[in-house]
């Protein structure tokens, strides 16, 4: 049996991986905003329900949780931040936090929503650990005095295993054994996945609608360049491997989230 030439091969399989992005963009269209079981309570918010992205660092909103944010506007969720750091790790913290803004405003978030923390004992350091007790304190001020309905944050490997992630969720997770959440107020995790389905970006769809999380957001085509103009806010962190990030990541594209 005579074997197609190189180019043809080469053609044969660049149409194939063409033909599966687009029927996974088709797909993620469909199960955009999908819900099982406890996320249904997400599809009820009428305006009045407010959400808080917890996050650690500028940029993770734009990196990881882009998806999420814009999902929970088309909820009609009043979607707020709180960054536990200004970025101050290499000396950018002012850049940072302008970038953080800029970032902010492109996905809904307007500057009187943003709330930056810099405290000397929760450095933007991977080997300073942050006392749970104290995140969990400053959070749990935060959510009652701007009424929190909803709190989303990095779950317990912090999608890239970074210490301040992983701190967050342990602080939320404190708060929620302890049973000292106020009434009605809602828990939703980043679900962090291996190294491979990370960088699939959008074939990763027919991965994730298989996994039993609760929550699933999938960027349209429209809402894809936001996030991406979002990321791009963040120049001074734009390395070239935050680029291929961009390109590649399912973090740009999906966000599968689990209620505590």
């Amino acid at each position: 049996m005579a074997v197609p030439p190189a180019p043809l091969r080469v053609a044969a399989a660049g149409l194939g991986l063409w033909l599966l992005w687009a029927w996974a963009w088709d797909w993620g269209g469909a199960c955009s905003g999908r819900t099982r079981g406890r996320g249904r309570e997400l599809g009820r918010a009428r305006g009045g329900n407010r959400a808080l992205l917890l996050t650690a660092h500028p940029d993770d909103e734009a990196m990881f949780f882009a998806p999420t944010l814009l999902g929970l506007a088309r909820l009609h969720y009043r979607v707020s931040l709180l960054c536990f750091s200004a970025g101050n790790y290499y000396n950018q913290g002012e850049i940072r936090k302008r970038e953080l803004l800029q970032s902010c405003d492109v996905l809904g978030i307007p500057p009187s929503s943003v709330t930056i923390i810099d405290h000397r004992y929760l450095p933007d350091d991977p080997n300073v650990q942050w006392n749970t007790e104290l995140v969990a304190a400053i959070l749990l001020r935060h959510i009652k005095a701007n009424l929190i309905d909803l709190v989303v944050t990095f779950d317990t490997d912090g999608v890239s295993g970074h210490p301040n992630h992983i701190a967050l969720y342990s602080a939320i997770r404190f708060l929620h054994s302890k049973g000292k959440l106020p009434k009605g107020c809602s828990v939703l995790t980043l679900e962090s996945v291996n190294i491979l389905r990370k960088y699939l970006s959008i074939l990763d769809i027919p991965f994730t609608w298989l996994q039993t999380q609760d929550v699933l957001f999938v960027l349209t085509k429209k809402e894809l360049e936001k996030a991406k103009k979002a990321m791009l806010c963040h120049k001074s962190q734009l390395l070239w491997y935050r680029v291929l990030y961009i390109i590649f990541s399912r973090f740009m594209v999906i966000n599968s989230l689990n209620f505590l």
